[in-house]
């Protein structure tokens, strides 16, 4: 196979571009790298309403060198927290609102971050050469999930102890500034916490990285429940998490969309001309991230849209009293950068995702390459300094918009462009469904980025001509694997031939993406082609989340695994001391008294914290299968009704779910879940023995009440469908046992604790595809009285509710098969295996040292350890500390 060196088709005898000289686009390159203060040196410029607070005077100088001098004393503390609350926030400790203490001590951390980040980026400056193997790592992310900052923060500075002594003075604690704060808007699901969490861990272990995103001014949205039905309400994050932002201004970059295009040529190559483009400002705002035990602050930049220039406000429109004209082009740059994830169930709705795509990707872009051509005063050893990580599709534009910067704007050829991009960008597939595979309309990236669709038709030109050489007149197969085809932009297989690395999220899921997904891709290049299964920020799931056991794993094996996660292991070897389990159960039920009275203050109902708890918490889609969880419950149901003094322990099953706002079934699912404990609720003998409850607007926050709460952890995906997942981990690691399928991560969980310690019903993956295309539901449905029963509920309905489109969705084929993801065919597996548990947790003996060693073997699902895979095995860098 030849190397792909994608140049534009041209004609004869004609450049493509400038001849590259020794010193290659000196004057644009100068242009674009024009003298702007460093994002590093700068310390970036609070946007808290805060005069400038120090007491540094009598302390140590604080250097990168001298950690020890970051330390605070109660008294210096208390100093600075009176100054700010009497010049910033006109009050004072004693008469301070809870809202403002929480705004002037997070802005006081804050003062400390950027002190830090100010720190290590001089040092790293100084170092220089001298530190050969350590590459800048940039994460581009449509979605970071961050929840609250100032918890977390504190944790890792180790100053939670010292604002617990300062706030004694009021009788609060800190617990009382953390409700305060709203969770980070900036985010869906496991894909937004999965970046959050490695962004957590590269600061940890001393990398130097950015994570790039959208700072939305409106998150998600604001999940509300009426009458079972999911609500959607604007999620305004922004005031009460806008003290951890830092507006710099300096660092600005303007993006186009749409305009004239037109190419031509010259004695120098192609050319092209760009006139009426719409531009809109990137303002970046920065969100500095702590690592725990580690002097390394690194950086989220989120970019908003503004109005590029003052011109966009029509006063001639104004002045005669079109106030909406007027505003309309300011108003259309703002809108991008208004909302996570506009609906794109309309064409209006699939454009502004295209647009916000984009935008992040250009501004992101632009700043990559401004900063290291500052830094080196060439674009040569791009590859060399920096790795680029796009996570999942979304950020798939940037390997374009780098061939465009690079060629338009530093003058380099096609050859040596794409030889710097792709050997510097590297891909997440976090996905095997194909409607998250995002394709674009080739008409709409036509019109809204012309200089990209351009790049993109040639990449599309250079990328068949390679293919030609593996698979010679197979055009089915070349047509499928091409960026461009069928009056489509396909962002998965730009991501995959455009980036030198292209990694799943578990190992079965890595291999699916070899054997199914990418398979003409992995023939063609098997090198690219490796796996990270994904981690979590164990500190906050497990150390902040619950303190009482780590506490306790602490006292039985040392605090040194909270800086190295192996070390969680050893404390499996306490799986059978009687001491150690009888706390372990003891400290379970006190997270359940805490999660129950939390839902009490919400809905008015306490679960009974002697029940099981049984928790499904994630986004609701069908492959995540909530509705054969609902099932099984049904035919719970079914059989208290029949017989009410069925001798068992209590059950709680806690549901938390969101789900896309024009995803109506998944809707119905939530509103059947709700339904179910509605009628539930209305009998008082059932309902001592089972509840069902649905948690109205899942977050991070509340996430971290619910994982410790959890007794058993359901991780029922078909096989197959999900990726790896990520809440199957923070249960694990606050002990609770896991029900679920051979899918995603829980292959590996399965590997990591035994078959004891887990329980796995269903079929697998390879059994998945083998049945699927003689699936029949409606035979299930008939032969199985249990089945039946329960699938006919649906019909009868639930506290005045029917459910006739869930009964058809599961034996009626409107869609290409009825029941696409086999609730039906794992049923009385399920069924068999919730048996099994309901046994074993009776056994409490058995049931602590199975959570014992979930928690302990869930040492390998940390973060760190995703992290140091990512950079030994993919962007090839050590930690710059």
């Amino acid at each position: 196979m030849r190397k792909n060196n994608f140049t534009t088709t041209k004609p004869a005898n004609r450049k493509l571009t400038t001849e590259k000289s020794a010193d290659k686009a000196a004057a644009p390159a100068a242009k674009a790298a024009a003298p702007v203060k460093s994002a590093a040196a700068s310390g970036s410029t609070s946007s808290a309403p805060a005069a400038s607070v120090s007491s540094e005077k009598s302390e140590p100088e604080k250097t990168w060198e001298n950690a020890a001098a970051y330390k605070v004393s109660k008294e210096t503390f208390r100093a600075e927290l009176d100054e700010l609350l009497e010049l910033g926030f006109h009050t004072d400790f004693e008469s301070a609102p809870v809202e403002t203490l929480y705004k002037a001590i997070a802005t006081l951390i804050n003062k400390q971050l950027k002190r830090r980040r100010f720190e290590f980026q001089k040092a790293r400056r100084k170092a220089g050469k001298n530190v050969p193997d350590t590459k800048k790592i940039y994460y581009i992310s449509m979605e970071f999930l961050m929840g609250q900052s100032l918890k977390n923060n504190l944790y890792n500075l180790d100053e939670t102890d010292l604002v617990a002594e300062v706030l004694k003075d009021r009788k609060l604690t800190p617990q009382d500034l953390y409700d305060c704060e709203p969770d980070a808007g900036l985010g869906n699901g496991g894909l937004g916490r999965l970046a959050a969490c490695y962004m957590d861990a590269l600061a940890s272990q001393g990398y130097d990285a950015v994570g790039f995103s959208i700072r939305y001014e409106y998150g998600l949205f604001k999940q509300k429940i009426v009458d079972g039905w999911q609500a959607e309400l604007p999620d305004n994050w922004l005031p009460g998490g806008y003290v951890w932002l830092n507006r710099r201004d300096e660092d600005t970059f303007k993006v186009s969309f749409y305009g004239d295009y037109e190419e031509y040529w010259t004695d120098d190559g192609l050319k092209y001309n760009l006139n009426n483009a719409e531009v809109v400002d990137a303002v970046p705002y920065d969100m500095l991230i702590s690592g725990a035990n580690s002097r390394v602050v690194d950086t989220l930049r989120l970019w908003k849209s503004e109005s590029s220039n003052d011109n966009d406000f029509d006063m001639a429109s104004f002045n005669n009293g079109d106030f909406s004209r007027a505003a309309q082009k300011e108003n259309r740059a703002h809108l991008i950068s208004k909302v996570l994830y506009p609906a794109d169930n309309v064409e209006e709705g699939k454009e502004l995702r295209l647009k916000q795509q984009y935008f992040m990707v250009s501004a992101s872009c632009q700043n990559i390459v401004r900063n290291h051509f500052r830094d080196y005063g060439t674009l040569d050893n791009f590859s060399d300094k920096v790795a680029i990580h796009i996570n999942d599709t979304h950020p798939a534009l940037t390997i374009p918009e780098l061939m465009r910067i690079f060629m338009d704007e530093y003058g380099y050829e096609w050859d040596d462009a794409w030889e710097q991009v792709s050997k510097t960008v590297s891909y997440t597939n976090h996905t095997v469904l194909a409607e998250a595979l995002e394709k674009w309309n080739e008409d709409i990236v036509r019109v809204m980025m012309p200089r990209i669709y351009s790049i993109l038709k040639e990449i599309d030109r250079r990328f068949r001509e390679d293919m030609e050489e593996v698979f010679p007149g197979d055009e089915g197969k070349i047509d499928w694997m091409t960026p461009i085809a069928q009056g489509q932009v396909r962002m998965a297989n730009l991501s995959v031939l455009g980036s030198q690395s292209v990694n799943g999220v578990s190992a079965l899921h890595s291999e699916i993406l070899k054997d199914d997904l990418f398979h003409d891709f992995y023939l063609a290049t098997p090198e690219k082609f490796t796996n990270v299964t994904n981690g979590i920020a164990y500190r906050r799931w497990l150390c902040q989340s619950n303190p009482k056991l780590a506490g306790l794993i602490d006292s039985c094996i040392g605090p040194d695994y909270r800086k190295n996660a192996d070390l969680l292991e050893k404390f499996a070897d306490f799986a059978d001391d009687p001491s150690v389990g009888e706390q372990v159960l003891s400290i379970k039920r006190e997270n359940k008294v805490r999660m129950s009275n939390l839902i009490k203050k919400t809905t008015g109902i306490a679960p009974d914290p002697d029940s099981i708890f049984i928790v499904q918490a994630k986004r609701l889609h069908e492959y995540k299968r909530q509705l054969l969880n609902a099932l099984r419950i049904i035919s719970r149901y079914q059989k208290l009704k029949e017989n009410p003094d069925l001798d068992m322990r209590p059950e709680t099953y806690l549901f938390a779910a969101k789900t896309a706002p024009n995803y109506y079934l998944a809707k119905s699912i939530i509103q059947l879940i709700c339904k179910i404990g509605e009628e539930i609720e209305k009998d008082p003998k059932i309902r001592s023995k089972m509840r069902v409850m649905f948690l109205e607007n899942y977050s991070v926050t509340m996430a971290e009440h619910l994982m410790p709460a959890a007794d058993i952890s359901e991780q029922i995906s078909l096989a197959g469908k999900e990726a790896s997942g990520t809440g199957n981990m923070k249960m694990m690691i606050n002990g609770a046992v896991t029900i679920g399928t051979m899918d995603g991560a829980n292959v590996e969980m399965h590997e990591a604790v035994g078959g004891d310690n887990i329980f796995i019903f269903g079929q697998n993956a390879e059994e998945v595809q083998d049945n699927l295309r003689s699936y029949d539901s409606r035979r299930l449905y008939e032969t199985d009285p249990v089945i039946k029963a329960a699938v006919d509920a649906l019909g009868t309905g639930f506290a005045g509710t029917d459910f006739n489109n869930l009964k058809q969705y599961l034996i009626q084929k409107t869609y290409s098969i009825a029941d696409p993801y086999m609730c039906l065919a794992d049923f009385n597996d399920y069924c068999r295996v919730h048996k099994e548990i309901q046994d074993a947790y009776e056994d409490r003996k058995r049931w602590a040292h199975m959570s014992i060693i979930n928690t302990a073997k869930a040492s390998r699902f940390a973060a760190d350890r995703s992290i140091r895979e990512y950079a030994d095995n993919i962007w090839h860098t050590k930690p710059a500390e």
